[in-house]
């Protein structure tokens, strides 16, 4: 899929500082999970350029540690392509950051998760054709289709469905982002599983359709 015009790009009011975020198991744990997901395609960059999928760790309070903008091209992710997200706004579409480079355009729909559950500790948001379509025909846990992404709309959207699906991990479809799923959880392993599992069925079953033809 070719991704919109606007896709990717930031539509939140950001302020960046220079800084550094520093290394922990936690965030490691995260960098190898990145890894997985973007050689099975669920992280990457579009024809046209535009990157997708970001990735997340709560820290203390409503601080995360986020995936810079811009950064889906790349296999690893160096230190400095995280940035933290010291606070941020819904009402005032307002993230505030550290960092070497801005956050992710996504990083208020991270911030609405976690400031809806506080047992979340990690969220994964990715990109996938089949599984996104499979999310919707099977009624499954998604957004309306008429909020867009990185919009205080889409954040108040998404913290409504996170207080209606407290059972961690949870995996939803972004149904006004063409292609966007997004999986949260207690723990980094726990949301890459859930992501992975749910995953291989789908292409499995979509590689034997193929052979079939």
């Amino acid at each position: 899929m070719a991704a919109g015009i606007d896709e990717g790009s930031i539509k939140y009011h950001g302020v960046r500082r220079d800084g550094e975020v520093p290394r922990s198991a936690q965030l490691d744990a995260l960098e190898r999970a990145r890894t997985v997901l973007h050689d099975l395609g669920l992280i990457g960059v579009y024809a046209d350029g535009i990157g997708y999928g970001n990735l997340s760790i709560r820290r203390p309070g409503q601080q995360f540690v986020i995936t810079a903008s811009a950064t889906g091209a790349a296999r690893r992710l160096r230190p400095d392509q995280y940035c933290l997200v010291e606070s941020f706004s819904i009402e005032h579409n307002r993230v505030q950051s550290r960092g070497a480079l801005d956050a992710s355009s996504e990083s208020m729909t991270h911030g609405a998760i976690y400031l809806a559950n506080p047992a979340v500790s990690c969220v994964m948001h990715v990109h996938d054709r089949g599984l996104f379509e499979a999310l919707l025909s099977q009624g499954l846990p998604h957004t309306p289709a008429e909020v867009p992404y990185g919009t205080p709309a889409m954040a108040h959207a998404v913290a409504q469905l996170v207080r209606a699906h407290t059972s961690l991990p949870v995996l939803f479809a972004m149904a006004g982002h063409a292609e966007g799923v997004v999986a949260y959880g207690a723990d980094v392993d726990s949301v890459l599983t859930c992501l992975v599992e749910t995953l291989h069925p789908l292409r499995h079953h979509e590689q034997n359709r193929h052979h079939r033809r």
